[in-house]
């Protein structure tokens, strides 16, 4: 029942049926009630002509059995008469049934009745009788006493009665008829409301299935529209709307994919934020940032974002106004702008763009430094130059041999300026991708040798034992640039002899590793502090901090030899312990295996 009553058709059926019906009932009460006093009536006025038909007759005729037969004719079936010249005297009885003789006493001892043998008005009165039908039954009669006028005097009465069985019978009659009409009506009505609401409904099932369609996605659906009524309408206002809406959707996924792209490709990383401070959106720079934070800041926040931010993100929020900030978060550095995201004219979240500036603070701080290094580095060689230069303008030096020592002395520092200016210059083409490397197949064992045979006069001199060891065969061929490696080599040898002590011994050794050689240089020096390990190979980094002249160079040797080696696909790295020694050692891949 409830599925009937939720559908249209049955609320159609429903809403109709009980029009219909309510009509049918006003209309069956007032018929019936028309009809049970039209009966009624017609009753009284039949019953009325005949008695006045009766005293006609009587009154034409001698006596009253005379006209005996004519009465009879005009009599109905269901009509009975009785006629008496004295109240006490019955002179004719017709269609006398069960009980006559009582219903002739009831009617002649009525009072009211007996009043119309000194009236001349009829008198007209229903009343319960003994049934001439059924012998100890009562039933109701209309009874009608009207005098006789023979000759214009009174001349007795006439009493008719009728038993009102015939109305009963006449009226239910008539109220089976409308019955049977109202059930008629009832199953026409019911057909007619189930056939009109199928004619409404059955669209609007179809309008449902493709509104759920729609609902999946399927905005191909499309509705017939045969009818030129508003159903008909709405079938192609709904095809409409389904096709705006494949529109519309077609140009959201475009720009979202747009956008999409666009946060993608972006190297900012931009987050959205709800009014809570909850993230709703993020761009892949911006989740490997948060990832970070989350790990920096621990699991007990309940945002991963700094406390730095989360104050600005409160200010946008609360002021609504764009803030840009350059913060230091977490040891990084960042420049920050929020904006305020408006719902009309409130405020209902943030989008915050943050830039990395951490590598350009380094950079910055390395441009300053590399200033402040090679400033450092010429304006030693070139206050010796002009002191010197000065003492031999203005003849200070007298003897030859103090002139010959100023001569060598700014030879050896133009040279270190001349070492520092090359230095620079191939570290700038290195870093800048303009150095070209002339790379050729040669056997990684001899090269390293005779390298290494080149410092063993000079470590002989400083009373240090240099070995080489390999384990790779002679065979071995390495793509190399052989300049650019001896060069690596050199510093790393350099510097193991310079910071060794007397009786020192430095290695060098050459292995295969899987698919690269491994060099190693070892030497038993003073070593690198702890501290220092990780900027050996940053530009003009020296862990010598007093730069002493004996064994000071200029700082840029190990960061040409990182650039070079990195240069060749390798790799360069360094352990060392004070007072035990540094070990320097780099790979390089062998193509050809």
């Amino acid at each position: 029942m409830n599925r009937i009553w939720n559908s249209v058709v049955g609320k159609l059926w429903i809403t109709i049926l009980l029009l219909v019906c309510f009509v049918l009932f006003i209309i069956t009460i007032l018929i019936l009630e028309f009809l049970g006093n039209y009966h009624s009536e017609q009753a009284e006025a039949s019953l009325r002509q005949e008695a006045t038909t009766i005293a006609s007759i009587v009154d034409e005729h001698e006596t009253v059995n005379s006209s005996l037969m004519i009465i009879s004719e005009i009599l109905g079936p269901e009509t009975n008469a009785i006629i008496a010249k004295e109240p006490e005297e019955i002179s004719l009885t017709l269609h006398e049934g069960l009980n006559g003789e009582k219903i002739q006493q009831a009617l002649i001892n009525d009072q009211n009745l007996s009043k119309v043998f000194q009236s001349s008005e009829p008198i007209i009165k229903e009343m319960i009788l003994p049934s001439i039908k059924n012998e100890n039954q009562m039933e109701s009669y209309i009874v009608l006493a009207s005098p006789l006028n023979v000759e214009n005097e009174l001349h007795g009465a006439v009493f008719i009665y009728q038993s009102l069985d015939v109305i009963h019978q006449t009226t239910k009659e008539t109220t089976n008829i409308v019955f049977l009409s109202a059930f008629i009506g009832f199953i026409l009505t019911t057909f007619f409301a189930f056939f009109l609401s199928t004619r409404i409904t059955s669209p609007l099932r179809k309008m449902r299935e493709a509104a759920f369609e729609l609902s999946k996605g399927n905005f191909d659906t499309k509705l017939p529209s045969l009818q030129n009524d508003e159903i008909g309408q709405l079938a192609t206002a709904f095809n409409q709307m389904g096709r705006q809406l494949k529109h519309h959707l077609e140009v959201i996924n475009q720009e979202k994919e747009q956008l999409s792209s666009i946060l993608t490709s972006m190297t900012d990383a931009v987050i959205t934020f709800n009014r809570d401070h909850t993230i709703l959106l993020s761009n892949p720079q911006a989740e490997k940032l948060l990832q970070k934070w989350f790990f920096q800041i621990g699991t007990t926040k309940g945002q991963p974002i700094p406390v730095e931010m989360d104050h600005m993100l409160d200010h946008v929020l609360h002021l609504e106004e764009e803030i840009n900030e350059e913060l230091e978060m977490q040891g990084n550095y960042y420049a920050i702008s929020i904006s305020p995201l408006y719902s009309g004219d409130s405020v209902r979240g943030a989008v915050a763009v943050l830039r990395d500036m951490t590598e350009q603070h380094k950079l910055d701080k390395l441009r300053s430094d590399f200033i402040a290094n090679v400033s450092h580095e010429l304006r030693t060689p070139i206050a010796m130059l002009q002191g010197y230069s000065e003492a031999i303008v203005d003849d200070l030096v007298t003897s030859e041999e103090e002139q010959r020592e100023i001569m060598k002395i700014i030879y050896e520092e133009s040279q270190r300026m001349g070492r520092l200016v090359t230095d620079l210059l191939d570290l700038a083409r290195m870093e800048s991708g303009r150095m070209r490397l002339y790379k050729e197949n040669v056997s990684i064992e001899s090269v390293i040798r005779r390298i290494t045979q080149k410092f063993a006069q000079t470590a002989k001199e400083s009373s240090i034992h240099l070995t080489f060891k390999s384990t790779v065969s002679d065979e071995l061929k390495v793509e190399i640039d052989e300049d650019r490696i001896e060069q690596v080599l050199t510093n790393l040898i350099d510097n193991a002899i310079r910071h060794t002590p007397q009786e020192g011994k430095v290695n060098v050794l050459v292995e295969q590793e899987n698919a690269f050689v491994k060099i190693t240089v070892q030497d038993t020096g003073s070593g690198i502090p702890k501290e220092d390990l990780p900027f050996v190979f940053e530009r003009f980094y020296k862990a010598d901090k007093s730069r002493t002249r004996g064994k000071g160079g200029t700082g840029l040797g190990l960061a040409i030899a990182k650039n070079m080696v990195e240069a060749h696909d390798g790799t360069i790295w360094v352990t060392s312990e004070e007072q035990v020694g540094t070990t320097f050692e780099f790979n390089l891949p062998i193509k050809n295996v």
